[in-house]
């Protein structure tokens, strides 16, 4: 299904309420698989954690995660520690390209059995489940903090712990420490010391308890590029998040402010409110390593503005639904924009025009889809295949209808 967004007016004062965050859901959801006694709420609706529950609760040998990376990478390590179950976890034609030889390598250094049936590196996955007697594994500091989280996610189970050593500068911490108060949340005791992450196995019964996870910060982000995009004094409310936030990407708080749009922590909500215009002369520099999912929205905005924007830390981007870096080249150019990428960035050079009624394609990723639909401010644009948001977010257009949006 392709949506044309007509040039659009946000309704001012607005409140939507936004799903759990898939981050958390999927973490908690692997844990509730672990130790039962553990009940959730306000889990995500997002398709990746409707296949991650489905997946949990299967009790069939073939498993199909569709396009679900981050499914794809817990539950290789969770079906990896299902003694005596046998398991073939498989995905879509774009999964099959997405490597997953660095978790595969370190679960089979820890004793997992796990055999390619295609590709070597690359999924589907043929898995054993077996103890995993070994807890010392060192990775690349660098490698993409799910890696490391499903490690981390299963370790209290082995039975020695885990000793999880990281060589180099790593990335990704607010998603590694996330994992780690999720495990602290639910009894599991861990440690984070410079490069040096430990498990301690679990020797007691978890207590009965209901976790709450946060609404998701990412799906945030096409608020405040709508905010940004709009007139001074335009707001809107967003619920429910708090200041102290586990999640990487409420570092859009703070980035925001550099596209005027303020942001005010009420009991259970945040209000986004456009408080200033900006120098249209001024340059974005950020370094994203620590939240390049949001780097698609700041893109559009910066570009929507009129701004010059330089993103660094972009290197994971490459290998998620898409390589990012070269979709969101080709399409903001479709736009009018000028773009330079690296393996690891993304150079924006300032624009005075937004062409109007360009087809976006979205390659079968969410955040191409709302990414860009904040641009319906500004000029009519069309948003291929544009019911690809179910993946994180399944109300998204029903919500950006409500708040003004005139969509067809």
């Amino acid at each position: 299904m392709d949506i044309k967004i007509q040039k659009s007016q946000l309704h001012n004062h607005q409140k939507v309420q936004i799903t759990g965050s898939k981050s958390e859901s999927n973490r908690l959801l692997l844990l509730q698989a672990l130790y039962p006694q553990v009940s959730i709420s306000n889990v995500s609706n997002s398709d990746d954690s409707v296949l991650m529950r489905k997946a949990l609760s299967s009790e069939e040998e073939l498993i199909d995660i569709h396009h679900a990376g981050t499914a794809m990478r817990f539950l290789t390590a969770y079906f990896s520690i299902q003694k005596g179950r046998e398991t073939i976890i498989t995905g879509s034609p774009r999964m099959k390209e997405r490597p997953i030889k660095i978790l595969v390598d370190a679960l089979s250094t820890l004793g997992a059995e796990i055999t390619y049936l295609e590709n070597d590196g690359f999924p589907p996955l043929k898995i054993i489940g077996k103890e995993l007697t070994e807890n010392k594994v060192t990775l690349a500091a660098n490698v993409s903090s799910q890696y490391i989280s499903a490690l981390l996610l299963i370790a209290s189970k082995f039975e020695k712990g885990l000793e999880l050593t990281l060589e180099g500068k790593i990335t990704s911490v607010p998603y590694i420490n996330m994992t780690l108060s999720l495990l602290n949340s639910v009894g599991v005791e861990t440690s984070f010391v410079e490069n040096i992450i430990t498990v301690k196995p679990n020797t007691t019964d978890i207590e009965p308890q209901t976790l709450t996870v946060e609404s998701d910060w990412s799906s945030a982000s096409y608020f405040y590029g709508l905010i940004a995009l709009s007139d001074v004094g335009t707001e809107i409310t967003i619920g429910s998040y708090k200041s102290e936030s586990l999640q990487g990407d409420s570092v859009l708080a703070d980035i925001y402010e550099k596209f005027g749009v303020t942001t005010t922590f009420l009991k259970e909500s945040i209000t986004l409110r456009k408080s200033s215009n900006i120098d249209i002369n001024s340059i974005v520099e950020l370094d994203l390593k620590n939240a390049p999912d949001i780097a698609q929205t700041i893109a559009v905005t910066a570009f929507g503005l009129g701004l010059e924007c330089y993103m660094i830390g972009l290197h994971t981007l490459k290998i998620k639904e898409t390589d990012r870096l070269v979709a969101l080249k080709t399409e903001l150019e479709k736009l009018g924009a000028e773009v330079i990428i690296t393996d690891l960035s993304l150079h924006l050079k300032p624009s005075k025009t937004v062409n109007s009624n360009i087809t976006i394609a979205t390659y079968n990723d969410h955040r191409m889809a709302m990414a860009f639909a904040p641009l319906g401010l500004k000029v009519p644009i069309v948003i291929e295949n544009a019911d690809v948001v179910s993946k994180s977010y399944p109300q998204f257009w029903e919500d950006f209808k409500t708040i003004g949006f005139n969509l067809k």
